[in-house]
């Protein structure tokens, strides 16, 4: 059966693939390569009001694909909810910050207090605004805009739509190149969601060309930097020179610990960022693949 991959605005699907570590390792595989990273859901906020869809409830929704990616939490209250598996060997690092326009009064993380700052509901940039923002201000001080997918926030920054923006890897190497500044730096980790149709030995192979598509991005990035532009919208490509852009999100070979998965949920459980309703119970040896 072909392995069904959607990448993620990375690099190391696209290194694998160019390198021949997936045919390596024996897996016949497919790209998705419009995934919900990739999409777009509003570029209008102030005409269409909060986009309260994030990458939680597309997981929920059920996804196509037998991989995806997304920050740990939403995994974790993913799969904790029975949306699939969160891979439990590995999980990467995504350098990310909360960006404000050049000539924007914004200076420090302090001056966010009662502004609002663009970012995807359920996903990455919500959960993590809030653990950056936390150490900053109070929790009441903390304003949030739910203003669609990261190129989105891109777009909205770009018009001035947004006095500041939670972006990572792509998204926070165009709005550099732009200008724009990083007023507090706001990194988090992804995890892996697989399909509880994935065949466990392909799921392996994935991660073992994967890993070594890793190593060649540590040694050798600007051979592999045009990679970015696999996966970047056109009208934002054009102002970009993505052999400037870094490495983007780097894949751990470490777990996904118990203490990790426990952490996580009883963080979200605090900010009220999943059904408190709902039993405490999602157990991670029921929820984590290790």
């Amino acid at each position: 059966m072909v392995f069904r991959i959607q990448p993620h605005v990375r690099l190391q699907e696209w290194v694998a693939e160019e390198n021949g570590f997936f045919a390596a390792e024996g897996l016949d595989h497919v790209f998705e390569a419009d995934g919900f990273a990739m999409g777009s859901a509003s570029v209008s906020p102030a005409a269409d009001g909060p986009v309260r869809s994030g990458a939680l409830e597309d997981m929920a929704k059920g996804r196509s694909s037998d991989v995806s990616c997304a920050c740990h939490w939403a995994v974790n209250a993913a799969a904790g909810a029975g949306h699939g598996k969160m891979y439990g060997k590995a999980y990467s690092v995504c350098p990310a910050g909360i960006y404000v326009a050049e000539d924007s009064p914004l200076r420090r993380p302090e001056d966010l207090a009662g502004v609002e700052v663009g970012v995807g509901f359920h996903s990455g940039s919500h959960y993590s605004a809030l653990q950056a923002l936390e150490s900053f201000l109070d929790r009441e001080q903390i304003a949030l805009g739910f203003v669609g997918r990261p190129f989105d926030r891109v777009r909205l920054a770009l018009t001035g739509r947004s006095p500041a923006v939670n972006v990572w890897g792509a998204q926070a190497y165009l709005l550099e190149q732009q200008g724009f500044r990083k007023l507090v730096d706001t990194s988090f980790v992804m995890g892996f969601l697989v399909s509880e149709q994935a065949a466990p030995d392909d799921v392996e192979r994935y991660f073992a060309a994967l890993l070594r598509a890793q190593q060649e991005i540590d040694l050798e990035l600007p051979r592999y930097a045009r990679h970015w532009a696999r996966e970047m919208p056109a009208d934002l490509l054009e102002l970009v020179d993505v052999r400037r852009f870094g490495p983007g999100e780097r894949v751990v070979p470490q777990p996904y610990t118990p203490d990790m998965f426990e952490r996580t949920q009883s963080w979200m459980r605090d900010w009220e960022l999943i059904d408190t309703g709902e039993p405490a119970a999602a157990r991670y040896e029921d929820t984590v693949l290790t």
